[in-house]
């Protein structure tokens, strides 16, 4: 039988590993055990927080619309349910935009769906 030699195979798959942990801090970058641990776990937090990224803004853009409504006497609850009553179809985080970058406007939907509220 001839003698398999896979030195590239093995090399290959270090260098990737090394190549992803380009960046990390003392020997996470250099040696490959370690760093091969870490890749796994930036990988893993990775995955994890691009879910939670969403939620994360989600939360934010809810905490700015209730700080603009409540400059208006009105609550965050308050809003989102005279928006669905009113027929107002516009999301969340166009809500925070208008809230920051233009009052006014937030101000005339607010006016709209305080109307529609009764």
């Amino acid at each position: 039988m001839t003698r398999v030699k896979r030195g590239n195979v093995a090399r290959k798959r270090r260098k990737k590993i090394l190549k992803l942990a380009k960046g990390f801090r003392g020997s996470h970058s250099t040696l490959f055990r370690t760093a091969n641990q870490q890749v796994m776990k930036a990988l893993r937090n990775a995955y994890r927080d691009r879910r939670k990224r969403k939620r994360d803004f989600r939360r934010l853009w809810i905490t700015r619309i209730n700080a603009a409504a409540r400059q208006h006497g009105m609550s965050y609850s308050q809003l989102i349910g005279s928006l669905h009553k009113a027929n107002i179809e516009i999301n969340r985080k166009m809500l925070a935009q208008m809230a920051i970058l233009d009052p006014a406007g937030f101000g005339k939907v607010i006016e709209v769906a305080s109307k529609a509220k009764g």
